[in-house]
Protein backbone atom coordinates (compact mmCIF):
# COMPACT_ATOMS: atom_id res chain seq x y z
CA UNK A 1 0.00 0.00 0.00
CA UNK A 2 2.68 2.39 0.63
CA UNK A 3 4.55 1.14 -1.84
CA UNK A 4 1.56 2.74 -4.33
CA UNK A 5 1.17 5.65 -2.51
CA UNK A 6 4.51 6.40 -3.53
CA UNK A 7 4.12 5.92 -6.97
CA UNK A 8 0.40 7.56 -7.24
CA UNK A 9 2.40 10.96 -5.56
CA UNK A 10 5.61 11.40 -7.43
CA UNK A 11 3.04 10.79 -10.65
CA UNK A 12 1.32 13.71 -9.16
CA UNK A 13 3.85 15.99 -8.99
CA UNK A 14 5.32 15.18 -11.89
CA UNK A 15 1.70 15.71 -13.47
CA UNK A 16 1.81 19.21 -11.66
CA UNK A 17 4.85 19.97 -12.82
CA UNK A 18 3.80 19.60 -16.79
CA UNK A 19 0.25 21.13 -15.75
CA UNK A 20 2.08 24.31 -14.67
CA UNK A 21 4.42 24.21 -17.59
CA UNK A 22 1.85 24.58 -20.13
CA UNK A 23 -0.04 27.02 -18.85
CA UNK A 24 0.16 30.12 -20.11
CA UNK A 25 1.14 33.07 -18.23
CA UNK A 26 -1.16 36.28 -17.55
CA UNK A 27 0.93 38.30 -20.31
CA UNK A 28 0.91 35.93 -22.87
CA UNK A 29 -2.09 37.34 -24.33
CA UNK A 30 -0.19 40.76 -24.95
CA UNK A 31 2.68 39.31 -26.80
CA UNK A 32 0.29 37.13 -29.06
CA UNK A 33 -1.48 40.17 -30.15
CA UNK A 34 2.07 40.92 -31.77
CA UNK A 35 2.48 38.17 -33.57
CA UNK A 36 3.44 35.54 -30.56
CA UNK A 37 1.78 32.60 -32.18
CA UNK A 38 -1.79 31.25 -31.63
CA UNK A 39 -3.85 32.16 -29.10
CA UNK A 40 -7.04 29.85 -29.68
CA UNK A 41 -5.01 26.87 -30.73
CA UNK A 42 -6.00 23.58 -29.31
CA UNK A 43 -8.79 24.32 -27.25
CA UNK A 44 -10.48 27.46 -28.30
CA UNK A 45 -9.40 30.35 -26.93
CA UNK A 46 -10.48 30.40 -23.23
CA UNK A 47 -10.73 26.25 -23.11
CA UNK A 48 -6.94 25.81 -22.75
CA UNK A 49 -6.78 27.62 -19.34
CA UNK A 50 -10.39 25.78 -18.20
CA UNK A 51 -8.87 22.25 -18.60
CA UNK A 52 -5.66 22.81 -17.83
CA UNK A 53 -6.60 24.61 -14.18
CA UNK A 54 -9.09 22.05 -13.58
CA UNK A 55 -6.40 19.65 -14.36
CA UNK A 56 -3.81 21.41 -12.12
CA UNK A 57 -6.38 21.49 -9.21
CA UNK A 58 -7.57 17.60 -9.58
CA UNK A 59 -3.69 16.99 -9.58
CA UNK A 60 -2.84 19.38 -6.74
CA UNK A 61 -5.87 17.25 -4.66
CA UNK A 62 -4.21 13.86 -5.29
CA UNK A 63 -1.35 15.41 -4.01
CA UNK A 64 -2.70 16.62 -0.98
CA UNK A 65 -4.64 13.11 -0.31
CA UNK A 66 -1.22 10.71 -1.02
CA UNK A 67 0.54 13.40 1.34
CA UNK A 68 -1.82 12.92 4.33
CA UNK A 69 -2.35 9.68 3.94
CA UNK A 70 2.00 8.91 3.62
CA UNK A 71 2.16 10.94 6.54
CA UNK A 72 -0.57 8.97 8.95
CA UNK A 73 1.07 5.83 7.78
CA UNK A 74 4.68 7.03 8.70
CA UNK A 75 3.63 7.84 11.48
CA UNK A 76 1.31 4.58 12.45
CA UNK A 77 5.03 2.92 11.66
CA UNK A 78 7.13 4.72 13.95
CA UNK A 79 5.08 4.28 16.84
CA UNK A 80 4.95 0.49 16.58
CA UNK A 81 8.56 0.51 16.04
CA UNK A 82 8.94 2.65 19.56
CA UNK A 83 10.97 5.56 18.23
CA UNK A 84 9.26 7.96 19.89
CA UNK A 85 9.65 6.50 23.26
CA UNK A 86 12.70 8.02 25.23
CA UNK A 87 14.95 5.98 27.78
CA UNK A 88 14.51 6.18 31.14
CA UNK A 89 16.63 8.87 33.03
CA UNK A 90 18.83 7.37 35.55
CA UNK A 91 19.96 10.20 38.47
CA UNK A 92 22.71 9.24 41.30
CA UNK A 93 21.70 9.75 44.42
CA UNK A 94 23.80 12.65 46.68
CA UNK A 95 25.32 11.55 49.39
CA UNK A 96 26.18 13.35 52.49
CA UNK A 97 29.76 13.25 51.92
CA UNK A 98 30.07 14.06 48.85
CA UNK A 99 31.41 17.79 47.51
CA UNK A 100 28.79 19.60 46.19
CA UNK A 101 29.23 20.23 42.63
CA UNK A 102 30.53 23.87 41.45
CA UNK A 103 27.10 24.51 40.05
CA UNK A 104 25.12 23.92 43.11
CA UNK A 105 27.93 25.53 45.70
CA UNK A 106 25.49 28.65 47.52
CA UNK A 107 27.51 31.89 46.97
Amino acid sequence: MELFLHVVHVLAVLTIIGLVLLQQGKGADAGAAFGGGNSAGLFGASGSANFLSRATAIAATVFFCTSLALTFISNRSARSAGVVESAPVQTVPATPDAPAPASEVPR
